[in-house]
């Protein structure tokens, strides 16, 4: 039987060198399932695999998009599942590497069904964001499903977005259709998380905000300032900047809310791994060891 080996983690744990030295051992292909780093307009914020570790090993969903269309867990999945055929058409082992839980959850067990939305009250609560910001979306969602709120990654505004208008739609949270009825891959699959200590991670962290600094960062969000507000720009390291250029808060502020949020989001991205027992946490060195 063909078989999936996926790698998760937090950011900055060191997912991609892992990943990279996997598939050049085993001769395979690279799926990645990073919600951001599908998009060929970021870079430098999303950490995304330079050009000389992008010849190393062919990779699938980098710069397969762009930040005009928002891709969503459901596509990722469709996505996934077809190039996971090309690879397993050739090769017998296939690596999966990435921290957005969702993707990784879509790919091995599928997604709920779900029931329709009003598209017309989408498009306005949408518009309603692009005027009222990430604040007001939070307090919207939080009075409408406290529940959904209180669980939920609250800088992402994608999934608050999407969250609100279910609820207004639907009257029930979201929360309601995770039925955790898993279905039926046609491979088998390993779930390895990397982990560390969380000092070292978050020091890692905070050294990877200074390189991207130094890499350009602030350039890479300023060529992107005028379609700041598409839902695909919110996120960790460039809804701060946008904020800065508003004039907002300063430089330094938003760099250290850069820091901050990530260090807030490595810590949620840890918990949703210890939640799911399918995955089996091991250092950098264990696994290379098992796998190289």
């Amino acid at each position: 039987m063909k078989k999936l080996i996926v790698i998760g983690g937090p950011t900055a744990i060191g997912k991609t060198n892992v990943a990279i030295e996997i598939a050049q051992h085993l001769g395979t292909e690279i799926l990645s399932a990073d919600s951001r780093q599908c998009y060929k307009e970021l870079n430098i914020g999303v950490a995304k695999p330079s050009l000389e570790q992008l010849a190393l090993v062919p990779h699938h969903f980098i710069d397969s998009h762009s930040v005009d269309e928002l891709v969503s867990a459901g596509q990722f999945e469709q996505y996934g599942l077809e190039k996971l055929d090309t690879i397993f058409a050739k090769k017998d082992v296939a690596v999966c590497v990435g921290g957005t839980g969702l993707y990784l959850k879509a790919l091995c067990e599928g997604l709920d069904t779900m029931p329709s939305i009003n598209k017309k009250l989408d498009a306005e609560i949408n518009e309603t964001f692009k005027q009222q910001g990430l604040a007001w979306l939070q307090k919207e969602i939080e009075h409408a499903d406290p529940l959904f709120y209180h669980q939920s990654e609250k800088e992402n505004a994608s999934r608050l977005l999407r969250a609100l208008v279910f609820k207004l739609s639907t009257g029930e949270s979201i929360l309601s259709y995770r039925t955790n009825q898993h279905k039926t891959r046609s491979f088998a699959i390993e779930k390895y998380v990397l982990i560390s200590e969380r000092d070292v991670l978050y020091k890692r962290i905070n050294q990877r905000v200074d390189v991207m600094l130094q890499d350009g960062l602030v350039e890479e969000v300023l060529a992107l300032f005028p379609k700041k507000e598409l839902r695909s720009l919110q996120t960790v390291g460039y809804s701060e900047l946008f904020k800065y250029f508003d004039g907002e808060y300063p430089l330094e502020v938003a760099i250290g809310l850069i820091k901050q949020h990530s260090r807030n989001y490595a810590k949620r991205q840890i918990t949703w791994f210890k939640n799911q027992n399918q995955f089996i946490p091991l250092y950098t060195y264990e696994i290379l060891k098992k796998f190289v």
